[in-house]
C-alpha cells in the first residue's frame, strides 16, 4: 500500500510531500473539460502509474455520474488513497462513503468556508456555529473511516485566530489532514507561508496532521503559492495535471514536482511521483478533454526544451547544462528523432510505445503497428509523437455512436463551391452524403452535420501541428454546444481535413454520450 495511516502522524515535519491529485474533480469544473466514467477511469489508472498518493476522484453527493465515477475510480485503483469530497453535512458525508467503500485506502474529504465573508454571505452562519459544524462533520466521517480531511474553504482570507481554532478542533475530532485552500487565488506567497507557520506554532495538536494547500491560479501564483508553503511546513499539495481547474486553473503538478526534483537542495523535500509519466500523463488528458497543451506551458509544453536562439543553441551543443535545468528524458519526452518507418517490426513499435509510457496489449500492438505502417507509406518521417497520436487515436478513443469511414473534400476557388463526400457508420449502418460549404471546413461539418443528425453550435476550432515539417499530422479540436451540453473533440491525422472530420465526429459522440448519460 502506497499510503496508510501511519504517514499522518510525521505531520509537517516529514520531508515528504505528498501528492493529492484532484483532477477528476475540480481539474472537471474547468470549462469543457467534462470526462465520461470510462475517462475518468482510464486517467485514474494512469495517476496511478505517475504515482500520485491520493486520487480525488470526485463528489459523490454532486450528482449519481459523480457518484457512479468515485465508486468505479474506488474499485480500480490498489496503490492510491481515493478520495471523495463533501459538504459538512451528514448526508454528503454518508454518500461519500458509499462510494467509497470499496477502496483500498478510502478518503473522506470534508470542506467548510471560514472566511468571514463566505461565513457571513454564503452559510449564513456565525463562527461559533461554523466550529461546531465542523466538529460534528469529522466526527462523523471519522466514525466511518480513520482517514479524514478537512478543508477550511477560503482560509486565505480567514482570520488566523478562527482558523488556527477549526484546524486544532477538527484534529482532535478526527481529522488527520487539514487543508489551507486558497479558494479565490487571492493570498501571495510570502502571506501564504506565514499562514502555514502561524498554524504550526499556534495549533498545539497540528503534530497530529498533515498539513494540505490547495491553490488557484487567478494571479498566476498557484505553484508559487504551494511551493511557499511547502518551505514553512505543509505537506500534501492538492493539484490537477497541465493545472486545469475552476476558472484559472489550480497548481499545476508537473510544475510543483519538478520544482521539488530540481531544486531539491532548496526544499529538502521528495515526492512519490515517478517523473518519466509526466508528459504521458499530460498528453493523456489532453487527448481525453481535447485541449492542447500549450506550447508555452513550462515542463510539459512543446517549447519546454526548444531553443530557437543561436548562443543558446552553441550551448547546449556544447554543454546541456548551460541553458537546460532539466533533462526532458526525466518527464518521458522523448526528442524529435525519426524511430519508425513502415519496414519496423512489432517489437520495435512495441519497444517505442512503452518508452512513451504506455502498455497495450498484443491486440492493441497490431492496431497501432498497422497504423505505423500506414502513416509511413504517406510521410517520409515517424516520429516519436506521431507514434503517440495514433496510440491516443486508435487504442483510447471511446466507443463510437458516429465512426466517420470515408471524406472526400474538393475546395479552391473555382466555380464550384468547396464540397465534401461523406460515409459514415452510424449505430452499424453506412449513410453517404454529398454536401456544400462555404469553405472546406464548412463543407465538412455541414456533411456530417447532416448525414448525423446532429448540428450543434460550433464555438472553438484549433489546429496545431504535433510535429515539424510540411507532411506533419495535424491536431484539431473542436468544441459543439448543443442546448445545455458541450463536448470537445479532437482528431489527427495528416490530412488536416480528415482531423477535422474526426475532430468533429468525436465531439458528437462526446456530446450523444453527455445526452444518454443525464437521461438516464
Amino acid at each position: 500500500m502506497k499510503n496508510d495511516d501511519s504517514t499522518v502522524s510525521r505531520g509537517y515535519q516529514s520531508d515528504r510531500v505528498y501528492i493529492f491529485d484532484t483532477t477528476l474533480r475540480d481539474g472537471e469544473q474547468s470549462p469543457g473539460a467534462t470526462m465520461t466514467l470510462q475517462e475518468k477511469v482510464r486517467l485514474a489508472r494512469q495517476l496511478e502509474l505517475l504515482g500520485v498518493d491520493i486520487i480525488e476522484a470526485g463528489f459523490p453527493a454532486a450528482s449519481p455520474g459523480d457518484f457512479e465515477a468515485v465508486r468505479a475510480v474506488s474499485k480500480t485503483v490498489t496503490n492510491c488513497q481515493v478520495a471523495g469530497l463533501c459538504r459538512a453535512v451528514a448526508a454528503d458525508i454518508d454518500r461519500a462513503w458509499e462510494a467509497l467503500k470499496h477502496a483500498a485506502n478510502p478518503r473522506i474529504h470534508v470542506f467548510l468556508a471560514t472566511s468571514p465573508i463566505h461565513m457571513e454571505h454564503k452559510l449564513r452562519k456565525t463562527p461559533e456555529q461554523v466550529l461546531e459544524m465542523a466538529k460534528t462533520a469529522i466526527l462523523h466521517a471519522a466514525s466511518l473511516t480513520k482517514n479524514v480531511e478537512f478543508s477550511a474553504e477560503d482560509a486565505s482570507r480567514s482570520e488566523l485566530p478562527f482558523l488556527a481554532k477549526v484546524v486544532e478542533t477538527v484534529i482532535d475530532a478526527g481529522a488527520t489532514t487539514v487543508n489551507i485552500p486558497d479558494t479565490v487565488g487571492y493570498i501571495q506567497p510570502e502571506e501564504y507561508g506565514n499562514i502555514i507557520r502561524y498554524l504550526t506554532e499556534n495549533v498545539k495538536n497540528i503534530n497530529k496532521a498533515v498539513i494540505s494547500v490547495h491553490c488557484h491560479d487567478d494571479l498566476g501564483l498557484a505553484v508559487a503559492n504551494s511551493l511557499a508553503a511547502v518551505k514553512a511546513g505543509a505537506r500534501q499539495i492538492e493539484c490537477t495535471i497541465n493545472g486545469i481547474g475552476e476558472r484559472a486553473g489550480n497548481t499545476a503538478m508537473d510544475e510543483v514536482v519538478m520544482n521539488l526534483n530540481v531544486r531539491h537542495d532548496y526544499y529538502q523535500c521528495s515526492c512519490g511521483i515517478i517523473t518519466e509519466q509526466i508528459y504521458p500523463t499530460a498528453r493523456t488528458l489532453s487527448h481525453i478533454i481535447g485541449m492542447p497543451i500549450p506550447a508555452n506551458k513550462a515542463i510539459v509544453g512543446a517549447n519546454a526544451f526548444a531553443h530557437e536562439s543561436g548562443i543558446h543553441q552553441d550551448g547546449v551543443l556544447k554543454c546541456r547544462e548551460t541553458y537546460e535545468i532539466m533533462d526532458a528524458a526525466a518527464i518521458g519526452k522523448t526528442g524529435n528523432d525519426m524511430v519508425l518507418g513502415k519496414h519496423s517490426g512489432r517489437h520495435a513499435i512495441k519497444a517505442k510505445v512503452e518508452e512513451l509510457g504506455y502498455t497495450l496489449n498484443d491486440d492493441q500492438i497490431t492496431i497501432v503497428s498497422d497504423a505505423v505502417k500506414k502513416l509511413a507509406d504517406i510521410k517520409k518521417e515517424i516520429f516519436s509523437e506521431d507514434v503517440e497520436a495514433i496510440v491516443l487515436e486508435e487504442i483510447f478513443r471511446m466507443p463510437d455512436k458516429f465512426k466517420l469511414k470515408y471524406l472526400q473534400v474538393h475546395a479552391g476557388n473555382g466555380p464550384i463551391p468547396p464540397n465534401a463526400s461523406v460515409i459514415m457508420e452510424i449505430n452499424g449502418e453506412d449513410k453517404q452524403l454529398h454536401n456544400f460549404g462555404v469553405g472546406p471546413i464548412d463543407a465538412v461539418f455541414n456533411t456530417i452535420g447532416t448525414i448525423s443528425g446532429c448540428k450543434p453550435d460550433l464555438e472553438q476550432f484549433s489546429v496545431n501541428a504535433i510535429t515539424g515539417g510540411t507532411d506533419a499530422q495535424g491536431e484539431v479540436t473542436v468544441r459543439l454546444r448543443r442546448n445545455n451540453y458541450t463536448a470537445i473533440g479532437r482528431g489527427a491525422d495528416p490530412d488536416i481535413l480528415v482531423a477535422a472530420g474526426k475532430a468533429y465526429v468525436n465531439a458528437l459522440n462526446r456530446l450523444a454520450k453527455k445526452v444518454e448519460e443525464n437521461h438516464a
